[in-house]
């Protein structure tokens, strides 16, 4: 089934299409044409029970998400409302063949709904990925940290790099965090001690879990391929725990949700040092995020540059979101505005002043097909997107214009690179997978050489 699996999509193609074949089909059976009492009141009742679930899911979501939903994720919603009504409304009087159509249309209808609902965000992109995710199967190349110890004694560099779970400790933080991840480039084998490699910060979206980056985002594939290209040389990767649950949005703040912000700086990074022999030198550290890891990714560097020096930021928010600024700050900050603004980048980098050496790479998706990245220079446009950027803190493409503009007014050197795709786990990888020849020159990766940013020229 692995083999079979991996080149099954959840995002295209026969399988998709067969599941809402047949959901469609049972729907239909279940519902019927049945009796005139059934097709004047029964029937209609469970169409508006449709109509209002999908409404509500249309609100909720056009008040939370990144962007527009796509039209078959309502559809299926309401076909979702519609087989519940249908199975309780029309239970009396069917039999049992029709009753176990209904009881069978709801799941099936959920499932519609969730594959809809993945092939807008790209979380799960093969049936493999989806299995490995709820079975909790290794992830690629993933070892435990006395074999690559070992392995490292040997001095010889294996084909392809490592990934090793962790559990960091909380000490600095106290933030409560889950099980989270280390690659070890092959390069990281030559020596015991290794070599003090550079290292970069993986984070992900609101909604996460610490292997995101490797299931969805595919970051060890890429990171790997690079080595291969480069003589097992690439920067040390820690997919981090930004939330400590899968559905705690924490911006990477210290506040209400728990000491993020600590455990990623306090915790993380000291442990790297002391446990995986990385450099310490900030200009050898870096940031990558999507969505809010993107939102982390500047906002950390900006306060820590005497930590991190690079950062790409992937279709991050210009300050850190839950909503609106007054509720952000409610939610996050107990209410507290000065603690919302002590983690607001702009307010950051305009107390701070002129910065040296700290660098980044904001990454737009376009929504289109360009046949090439695009990058943004600076123009009055950029001026603009502050404008549109502060009334709609959700507008990625305003968002890094406006951080990206003063940024260079306050010493960081940044573009912004627009590439075809939508806010989803797809897109992200291929922004990383773009930037990271820029990323690994930056922190001083042996043997890669440094390259300008886009738009720059040598």
């Amino acid at each position: 089934m692995s083999l079979l699996g991996n080149h099954i999509s959840l995002m295209h193609g026969w399988l998709p299409i067969a599941v809402q074949i047949g959901s469609g089909v049972t729907l239909g059976l279940a519902a019927g044409w049945r009796s005139r009492r059934w097709r004047l009141l029964w029937l209609p009742a469970a169409v508006a029970v449709g109509v209002v679930s999908a409404i509500v899911a249309h609100s909720y979501l056009a008040d939370h998400a990144t962007d527009a939903a796509p039209t078959a994720l309502f559809v299926w919603i309401a076909l979702l409302g519609m087989a519940t009504a249908v199975s309780i409304l029309g239970w009396r009087g069917s039999g049992w063949l029709r009753r176990g159509l209904s009881v069978l249309a709801v799941p099936l209808c959920l499932l519609c709904s969730l594959l809809a609902l993945n092939q807008w965000v790209g979380y799960f992109q093969t049936v493999q990925s989806a299995l490995n995710q709820f079975s909790s199967a290794p992830l690629l190349h993933q070892t435990d940290k006395a074999t690559v110890v070992t392995l490292a004694a040997k001095g010889n560099k294996p084909p392809h790099g490592s990934l090793v779970p962790v559990v960091i400790p909380d000490d600095a933080s106290h933030f409560k965090h889950r099980e989270e991840f280390v690659y070890l480039p092959p390069a990281w084998f030559a020596s015991y001690p290794p070599p003090q490699l550079p290292a970069v910060m993986m984070i992900g979206g609101v909604v996460n879990t610490p292997a995101d980056w490797v299931r969805a985002g595919n970051a060890v594939d890429t990171v790997d391929a690079f080595a291969a290209a480069h003589g097992g040389n690439a920067p040390v990767l820690v997919f981090v725990d930004p939330g400590g649950a899968f559905d705690n949005d924490t911006e990477c703040v210290n506040g209400s949700r728990g000491n993020a912000a600590d455990h990623l700086t306090k915790d993380v990074v000291p442990y790297m040092v002391s446990n995986f022999g990385v450099s310490s030198d900030p200009s050898r550290w870096g940031i990558v995020g999507w969505s809010m890891g993107g939102t982390c990714s500047v906002d950390l560097t900006v306060m820590h540059p005497n930590m991190f020096t690079s950062f790409v930021d992937i279709e991050g928010d210009l300050t850190p979101n839950t909503g609106t600024k007054q509720q952000t700050i409610a939610n996050l900050f107990h209410g507290d505005a000065g603690a919302w603004a002590a983690f607001d980048p702009t307010t950051v980098i305009s107390r701070h002043g002129r910065y040296t050496g700290v660098s980044g790479w904001f990454a737009v998706a376009s929504g289109g097909s360009p046949r090439h990245d695009i990058t943004i220079v600076d123009t009055a446009a950029m001026a603009v997107a502050s404008r549109a950027a502060a009334s709609d803190p959700g507008n990625q493409a305003a968002a890094a214009s406006s951080l990206c503009a003063l940024g260079r007014a306050n010493g960081i050197d940044c573009a912004v690179v627009s590439q075809a795709g939508r806010h989803d786990w797809p897109t992200a990888g291929v922004a990383f997978a773009s930037a990271l020849p820029w990323l690994a020159g930056q922190v001083h990766t042996p043997d890669v050489p440094r390259i300008p940013l886009p738009g720059k020229g040598p």
